[in-house]
């Protein structure tokens, strides 16, 4: 009885993890993006609060292939920095692209 109990919970948070990662699409693909050398000439800082984010290679759905997305300033937010986007691989899956994000310092 309380080993069916146990087992019954553990699948109840199974189920809801599955479900709750259904909710977030993901896009895995094979091959991380070579990156072919992108020459960027940063424009002057627009104001003395802004922080350069990095341009990088984007996969696109429909096209099945990658684009680059041009790096832009941002204004900096107080008590926090940039944490900039990168690929981590999914198992033999692939790999996937992390966002950029504003993080609590």
């Amino acid at each position: 009885m309380k080993k069916s109990f146990i087992i019954g919970i553990a699948l109840g948070i199974t189920g809801m993890l599955g479900a709750a990662q259904k909710g977030q699409a993901q896009v895995v693909v094979k091959v991380k993006p070579v990156r072919p050398k992108v020459v960027v000439v940063k424009p002057a800082r627009p104001k003395a609060h802004s922080v350069w984010i990095d341009g990088h290679w984007k996969w696109n759905k429909t096209t099945h292939s990658y684009h680059w997305v041009a790096g832009h300033y941002a204004t900096k937010r107080s008590g926090y920095y940039y944490k900039p986007g990168h690929w981590v691989a999914v198992g033999h899956r692939g790999y996937k692209w992390v966002p950029g994000k504003w993080q609590r310092a």
